[in-house]
């Protein structure tokens, strides 16, 4: 007798679809810790629903709080970690510009993909197990944060204590390329560089001045001149302010960057290279703040062999799950960089994340929802 002709509860595609939407509906951009705790309230009374021990953690410097529940079996014993933000990048009033509709396969919705729709059916596929009155093999934890969008500064801490009393780490990013999860992704750094010259009319006494602009205008490429495609090394600088009016010689200016680096050796390299710029200009004062945001998360033995098994998992909701490396950062950054085995893209299948055409695919529900039942199951 199969699941869909048994009185068991069965895996329903709409129901999860249903859930998707009421979270779709609160708009939670990282900016809007409003935003983010009514997300944080929606996750938070389901899990109490299942009879998890659900932990609220206050949020703070402006972020929303992070919300943590754990099974009531397995003890102290180190388990699985399922690993989600509920925040996204889209402002207040997206929602007007994509709707949450369907059509045909096509679900759209700000933050849909990344990642409200992979955060909810983890959470759907441990309710299928107590529906069902089964237990994982192992405890599980969901730690959902407020901030991940902007490299998690508050839950960042909690991400890695919680790693490291877990046996796995399971990530809810979306899919990538047709259904593929991520086994490695590039460290992540960031850094804001500020030019201090001297001011002086443009006109009249341009000797004078020493610019700013100038001097940061040399400087973005020596930075852009590291990117290396074949390393795998990336340099962007991606917002540049400065100056004070047309006809001033620029006192200042600054610009913010963003490096994405292979591997821990490359990422210690770049990231000495950008902090030891010095200024072409003798006379223009030069600052250079910043650090490795999220270290590289590589493909260790561990990951490997937790990808194999995941395959297998997916095999039988049929899928062919393959694997990818990804530039793109995200939290399991840190808690692979822990050692702890840990994989990503877990999540939905879709595409346009950080889009106003942000999309997941329907027919991804059901199978990916069976994934996740699986990996409860099965993981010990």
């Amino acid at each position: 007798m199969n699941e869909r002709s048994s009185n068991l509860p069965r895996i329903d595609a709409e129901e999860i679809l249903e859930g998707i939407r009421e979270w779709v509906a609160i708009e939670s951009p990282t900016s809007s810790a409003a935003g983010v705790n009514a997300m944080m309230d929606a996750a938070q009374e389901r899990l109490k629903a299942l009879n998890l021990g659900v932990e609220r953690i206050p949020g703070r410097d402006g972020y929303g709080d992070l919300v943590k529940a754990r099974t009531p079996w397995g003890g102290d014993e180190p388990g699985i970690l399922v690993l989600c933000h509920l925040d996204t990048v889209h402002p207040i009033g997206t929602l007007g510009r994509n709707s949450f509709r369907r059509e045909g396969d096509i679900v759209y919705g700000p933050g849909i993909y990344d990642m409200k729709g992979g955060a909810f059916i983890a959470l759907y596929a441990l309710q299928h197990l107590i529906r069902q009155g089964k237990e994982s093999r192992l405890p599980v934890t969901i730690l959902y944060v407020s901030e991940e969008e902007v490299g998690s500064p508050i839950s960042r801490a909690v991400i890695e204590a919680e790693a490291k009393k877990a046996k796995y780490v399971l990530v809810t990013e979306p899919a990538r390329e047709g259904g593929k999860i991520v086994t490695a992704r590039k460290g992540v750094a960031r850094f804001k560089m500020t030019a201090t010259g001297r001011p002086a009319h443009s006109g009249s006494r341009h000797q004078d001045g020493r610019s700013a602009i100038r001097e940061i205008a040399r400087q973005i490429l020596t930075i852009e001149g590291m990117t290396d495609y074949e390393r795998g090394v990336t340099t962007n600088c991606g917002m540049v302010s400065g100056g004070t009016a047309v006809n001033v010689v620029p006192a200042s200016c600054t610009v913010d960057i963003d490096a994405r680096l292979p591997d821990a050796e490359t990422a210690k390299e770049v990231v000495a290279a950008i902090l030891n710029l010095k200024p072409h200009d003798p006379d223009v004062e030069l600052v250079v703040e910043g650090e490795l945001n999220r270290p590289p998360f590589e493909k260790s033995e561990g990951i490997s062999a937790l990808f194999e098994h995941a395959r297998r998992c997916a095999a039988e909701a049929g899928i062919d799950l393959q694997d990818l490396k990804t530039g793109g950062g995200s939290d399991g950054n840190f808690t692979a960089a822990l050692g702890v085995p840990t994989l990503d893209g877990l999540g939905v299948d879709g595409k346009g994340g950080h889009t106003e055409y942000e999309q997941i695919y329907y027919s991804s529900l059901e199978p990916r929802t069976k994934m996740w039942v699986r990996l409860y199951e099965t993981l010990e």
